[in-house]
């Protein structure tokens, strides 16, 4: 009878000691996951602060050029108008230099110098025979 209870105890007691180990590794493994997990989430919440930290120095810094250079292009348009004022040997040519710099100035949209009459698609003008059909004709270049 011995011999007949040794097959059977030794794996019960390897599934109790199983689970036994089981039960201590669930316990504490769960809390480890969970705080791996949080961080991680904060090293991701504190790198995309810093990310929206550069961009916001980025764009400060990109509008405090621009505004330089506004005022950079105030101070030279300032200038050519005091040397038009000053250096110009008469009136016209005053009034010339002036008024280039007052055109390039104004921002304004300027008008094409020849609008186009309609809205007509363009003509075939390529050289060709009478009754010949042009280049940009659909049958052009094919044999009947």
């Amino acid at each position: 009878m011995e011999q007949t209870i040794t097959p059977w105890l030794l794996p019960a007691i390897a599934l109790l000691a199983g689970i036994a180990i089981g039960f201590l590794v669930a316990r504490l493994l769960p809390n480890a996951a969970p705080s791996r997990t949080q961080r991680q989430l904060d090293d991701m919440q504190q790198r995309f602060d810093s990310y929206q930290s550069e961009v916001v120095t980025h764009f400060n810094t990109t509008a405090s050029l621009v505004k330089k250079l506004t005022q950079s292009y105030q101070e030279v348009q300032e200038h050519l108008s005091e040397g038009a004022n000053r250096l110009a040997l008469d009136e016209l040519t005053r009034q010339r230099l002036l008024a280039a710099l007052q055109t390039d100035e104004g921002n304004e949209k300027r008008e094409r110098l020849t609008p186009p009459k309609n809205n007509e698609m363009p003509k075939d003008y390529a050289p060709k025979a009478p009754d010949a059909p042009g280049t940009l004709d659909e049958t052009f270049g094919l044999k009947r």
